[in-house]
């Protein structure tokens, strides 16, 4: 069997998560994208198959306000907060939580912790 490089391993890990995952209208899915440089959020309707609100690190409203580095924790923190804020000016309180195949753990999880801080229930 060939060694699977850590991208392939990353995503066999989100199919087997997205199995049991599912967005809809009532409860969408926070979906996280993380690259070496940035982090990506959306909140998705999978029934509709719809994007309902997205942030990341590449936002003009956020690259002007953030300090640090676009692939730090501090960028991760500002990304949760503008998707909750983002989410719930459309009244989406609850989302299921779907770490896209990465550990929930460094920016996967300060994302996480914004976005509940700033009122999304997981």
């Amino acid at each position: 069997m060939p060694t699977l490089s850590r991208k392939q391993q990353t995503q066999k890990r989100h199919k087997r998560l997205r199995r049991n995952l599912s967005g809809t209208k009532s409860r969408p899915r926070l979906s996280v994208f993380r690259s070496n440089n940035h982090i990506y959020a959306q909140v998705i309707d999978d029934v509709a198959q719809s994007t309902l609100c997205a942030a990341s690190t590449l936002d003009k409203d956020l690259r002007t306000s953030l300090k640090a580095n676009a692939s730090s924790c501090d960028a991760s923190t500002a990304v949760g907060e503008l998707v909750a804020k983002r989410a719930l000016e459309k009244g989406i309180e609850r989302v299921v939580f779907d770490r896209g195949g990465n550990l929930y753990h460094g920016r996967v999880k300060a994302l996480a912790d914004a976005a509940r801080v700033a009122g999304l229930k997981f």
